[in-house]
């Protein structure tokens, strides 16, 4: 990986570290499945979806970078690729959700399903085989779109090749369509179709939105957390977190904007299938949360965003990206409890547990993938005008 030790050994005691806390999580949700399955499909589900954002959303970024190139993406190019190779383990943590979706799924059940005509409707497309095979296609895309990345930066770092770049570029062209496309339906299908009579056309975008804001707020962390270590430490600086800051700011406004436009028509509409979806989410103490969303999801962090101050110093551009990895978190919870029609803002001891454990194994996989290649790219024939910064 590199050579320095300490950096290594820190790396090590906290991939220890985070596996054996996402292990032991994992353990108490195991009991807890025993005791009430039906919640813990539901805190499952909720985390999963999170984990698999960040993944998700890293690999959307680097693509983003092949194609566009830039300073930014060179100094987190490492970050963002070992996120992506962990799509792998997030494809084993997708089975067992696959025995609950009886238990999340009111479509699954055939009773519900004769007795509803909207239902019947969505049949041809919402039932279990459809379903499964979907979910295959999913993954066989996503693990595809890593594999041919991974080749052709393998490549590219055994010897300079101006073809491997272009390869990384058409892989990359292309994966972005296929990104977009299959998490529009992975969303349809695991999230939006937990509420079957409801849907929305920006729901799709939505979430990708919020992916790729989570993936730009995780690469800030690492980034800063890494940024006093040789040889990381000479491809970063004050102007490549300040670009990072502006792509967070820049998808912090996006979210806002896609979250604010989907409220807007649907609420304007005031059509009775589609209102209730927020009908659930401002009842109660869900209402509250919501707010909190808007204050601690857009505003605090759009206006600490807007100073350049703040975006060159990496110790309070991490607390800032922190706070918007916690409040996607949050969001997701908002976005998919009150689908579960819990008897208002119930927050479960599962629903803690669960994000712990899956992140505490994700984490751990991804300091493994991150130390098993050099944290600076060498052969890319766009290098010289990368470390060219002011």
């Amino acid at each position: 990986m590199n050579g320095d030790a300490p950096l290594k050994a820190r790396f090590e005691s906290t991939q220890k570290a985070s596996l054996l806390i996402g292990l032991a999580a994992l353990a108490l949700c195991a009991v807890g499945a025993g005791l009430n399955p039906k919640i813990f499909f539901q805190a499952y589900l909720m985390a999963y979806v999170f984990w698999l954002g960040i993944a998700l959303g890293c690999l959307a970024i680097v693509m983003i970078h092949h194609l566009a190139g830039g300073r930014w993406g060179f100094s987190v190019r490492r970050l963002l690729e070992a996120a992506g190779r962990t799509l792998p383990l997030l494809a084993v943590l997708f089975i067992p959700l696959l025995f609950g979706l009886h238990s999340l799924y009111p479509w699954t059940h055939p009773d519900i399903v004769a007795a509803d005509e909207l239902l019947r409707h969505k049949q041809p497309y919402l039932n279990l085989p459809f379903f499964l095979v979907r979910a295959g296609i999913y993954f066989a895309v996503w693990l595809g779109l890593v594999a041919l990345l991974e080749g052709a930066s393998a490549a590219q770092e055994r010897a300079p090749s101006r073809e491997a770049t272009r390869r990384l570029t058409l892989v990359s062209g292309t994966g972005l369509a296929l990104y977009m496309l299959t998490v529009t339906f992975a969303s349809v299908d695991w999230a939006m179709s937990l509420e079957p009579h409801w849907f929305s056309t920006a729901y799709g975008i939505l979430i990708m939105s919020g992916q790729v804001l989570d993936a730009f707020a995780f690469a800030i962390i690492v980034a800063a957390l890494l940024a006093g270590h040789k040889p990381y430490a000479d491809t970063i600086g004050p102007q490549q977190f300040h670009d990072l800051g502006n792509f967070l700011l820049t998808f912090v406004i996006f979210w806002a904007y896609i979250a604010y436009s989907q409220f807007v028509v649907i609420w304007s509409g005031n059509l009775t299938d589609e209102n209730p979806w927020y009908l659930r989410r401002f009842a109660g103490g869900w209402k509250w949360v919501g707010i909190a969303l808007v204050a601690l999801h857009f505003f605090v962090p759009f206006l600490l965003l807007l100073s350049r101050d703040i975006k060159r110093r990496p110790p309070w551009l991490l607390k800032v990206a922190l706070g918007i990895l916690v409040m996607g978190a949050v969001d997701i919870f908002w976005t998919i409890a009150p689908g579960f029609e819990r008897a208002g803002l119930v927050v479960h001891w599962m629903d803690l547990a669960a994000p712990i454990g899956i992140g505490g194994i994700w984490v751990a996989a991804f300091i493994r993938q991150l130390q098993s290649r050099p944290l600076v790219p060498a052969h890319d024939s766009r290098v010289e005008e990368e470390f060219e910064w002011a």
